[in-house]
């Protein structure tokens, strides 16, 4: 945290000018993306890192992955000025490090190894793991698409009150406790990236021989660099943390600082033997990466509000305040963002102040550490219900019976997510579904029902308490309104399955075939991989007299699913229609080996049989069939025919 004092009056950065300029014309580019999406409805996805990880998880390209890929690329040319002159974060973080400075509040950098890790790890996470556990589960990887336009540019954003406490933390509380960029250096995924390529960049600060060792470009960088060591040591800058921001280069007093082509800094080699820096001890470190790995699994997703980045941001500043605390309890002399906290083994009056700030996050941490166990404890037992609850909303077959061990889980499940939400600081709509859904489960239907209606008011844009609502709906013998719950439901969100299929066959149950085949046609175009929806298509299909087409999605669904016994059993059927009996042989033997006991099984592969001459075995189908069921006038029939031609 030592700096060198410079020798004389630092100047005022001439390209600290130029970059406000750029960076407000960047949040101008925003607005106007922002406006063309407001007036049009559709425009450009996000130009976005996070967009990128769509691309591991669902093979889409977006603007965002693009875009990511073109600046990491720049990055490894010209090190990193994107993260100088176009991020957001750092404009933010900038213009409160401007303000704290204003107000006599130097910021101090926070020198940590163990923090350092953090932005690789999510790196990591966040880009590299989809596809390594694709690999490692054998998963196929989803064909690649190319999505440059959305309709809904604002999916993936947070709320404004999220964005303000995102603004907050990662903003002036990063910045105060953890120095000037304190959240690119300790939190930022992106970052990880571009510090590993601008490791390659041939474009970097340099130096000539008229550097005298100043140390103005130091006091004036706010990336944390000791900018005047770098270059004395390596002939140039490499720490990783330089942004390219060109404060040193402008305030440099002899103008020795460039911008220059060379060797990357990958291949830099010291000049001389660095100075050993200060640095913290391995049990501070310790205290630190303890301190953010319980701050961030406390609050990510907490209350359904904290999102991954700001989560980071968060356990970083947390673990500082962790470190701060232990330090108080322990050293004789502690000194914080330019005050003095102790001093001789006493509290000054800042330092009880300080302590008593701390005092009241870490009860705030440790509440809201004991409210996020609760919800995952809900959460994992709601996720053990899940055949539970696909069983119920399925509207082709009668729901399943609840047994005592379903009511028991839904027992325990119920009490976690009752206590975070009667006693947790915020109210979570999707927890509350949860419960809904519990409720229902468990026989309370008024109290289901009204919890569902609070969650529908709560969050009129979410699509799975729509599916049900319908499914309620439809239980209380009022079809024509799940109808326009399950409509909603595919508004909502037009990629759910369960949505297309619960109105699909709500429509078929009230005799509009043609309206249910548009529905699921819709589906199998937004879902074309999802064979539940092709079998029911081809369903409507079939019903609707386009047996061809119905074949097509017959044939679709079982390459997709080999195991869909109920579409094998239609393209059987649809096959004999269209007159290919001898395709249908092999699903119609299928079908009886699977139910031997099914006399229409039976009666069908008799029919197929003798169609393609095979007497013999079409007359052993038939008799089994009379067997299961005498009353088949038609196998008796059939039957005469084998028995007669042998």
């Amino acid at each position: 945290m030592e700096r060198e004092e410079p020798s004389r009056r630092v100047t005022s950065s001439r390209a600290s000018r130029w970059r406000t300029a750029v960076l407000i014309t960047v949040h101008l580019a925003f607005l106007a993306h922002l406006a063309h999406w407001l007036s049009s409805g559709t425009t450009m996805s996000p130009l976005e890192p996070s967009e990128a990880m769509e691309l591991g998880k669902r093979g889409i390209v977006n603007a965002g992955a693009i875009f990511f890929a073109l600046a990491i690329l720049s990055t490894a040319v010209f090190g990193r000025f994107f993260c100088g002159w176009g991020c957001h974060l750092v404009a933010l973080q900038d213009l409160c490090r401007w303000v704290l400075r204003r107000l006599g509040i130097p910021p101090r950098p926070l020198r940590s190894r163990a923090l350092l890790w953090v932005p690789t790890v999510a790196f990591v996470y966040m880009f590299v793991w989809p596809a390594a556990f694709r690999l490692w589960t054998g998963e196929r990887f989803p064909p690649i698409e190319v999505h440059l336009t959305t309709s809904d540019f604002w999916a993936t954003f947070p709320g404004w009150g999220v964005a303000l406490l995102t603004f907050a933390v990662c903003g002036f509380v990063a910045v105060y406790v953890l120095g000037a960029k304190g959240f690119c250096t300790y939190a930022c995924p992106y970052g990880a990236a571009f510090a590993q390529a601008t490791r390659l960049a041939p474009v970097g600060i340099r130096v000539s021989d008229a550097c005298q060792g100043c140390a103005h470009c130091t006091a004036a960088c706010t990336s944390n660099v000791r900018v005047h060591e770098e270059v004395r040591d390596f002939g140039m800058v490499v720490d990783p943390g330089c942004m390219k921001c060109l404060d040193c280069v402008s305030v440099c007093p002899n103008d020795a600082l460039r911008v220059g082509w060379g060797a990357p800094a990958v291949f830099t080699r010291a000049k001389r033997t660095p100075p050993e820096r200060r640095r913290l001890g391995w049990g501070e470190e310790l205290v630190l990466a303890g301190a953010f790995v319980t701050a961030f699994v406390t609050f990510r997703g907490l209350y359904g509000l904290i999102p991954f980045l700001l989560s980071l941001g968060i356990g970083s500043t947390l673990a500082a305040v962790a470190l701060l605390v232990v330090r108080l309890a322990r050293r004789d002399e502690v000194m914080f963002g330019g005050l003095r906290l102790k001093g001789q083994g006493r509290l000054r009056p800042a330092g009880r102040v300080a302590l008593g700030l701390a005092a009241a996050v870490l009860l705030l941490w440790g509440h809201s550490a004991v409210v996020r166990l609760h919800e995952h404890l809900g959460d994992r037992l709601y996720a053990r219900t899940a055949a539970l609850r696909l069983a119920s909303l399925d509207l082709e077959r009668p729901r399943r019976p609840v047994t005592g061990a379903d009511l028991d889980l839904v027992a325990r499940a119920s009490r976690h997510l009752e206590w975070a939400l009667r006693w947790g600081l915020a109210r979570d709509p999707e927890r509350d579904f949860r419960l809904a859904w519990m409720e229902l489960l468990a026989g309370r239907t008024e109290a289901g029902q009204q919890r569902l209606q609070g969650v529908l008011a709560a969050s009129p844009r979410a699509a799975e308490p729509y599916l049900l609502a319908g499914r309620d709906l439809v239980e209380r013998g009022r079809p024509r309104d799940a109808v326009l719950a399950y409509g909603r439901a595919v508004e909502m969100n037009p990629r759910s399955a369960p949505a297309y299929l619960g109105l699909g066959t709500l429509l078929a149950s009230l005799g509009d075939l043609e309206a249910a085949r548009r529905v699921f046609e819709r589906g199998v175009f937004a879902l074309p991989a999802e064979p539940d929806l092709l079998y029911n298509a081809g369903v409507a299909s079939a019903m609707s007299g386009d047996v061809a087409q119905a074949v097509e999605r017959f044939e679709r669904a079982l390459a997709l699913d080999p195991g869909h016994l109920r579409a094998r059993e239609n393209l059987a059927g649809a096959l004999l229609a269209l007159g290919r009996v001898d395709e249908a042989v092999p699903f119609l033997q299928a079908a009886v080996e699977r139910a031997p006991d099914d006399a229409g099984n039976h009666l069908l592969l008799g029919r197929a049989l003798l169609a393609v001459g095979e007497r013999a075995a079409a007359a052993a189908a038939l008799e089994r069939a009379l067997a299961l069921d005498p009353s088949l006038d038609e196998a008796r029939s059939l039957l005469d025919q084998a028995t007669q031609a042998r």
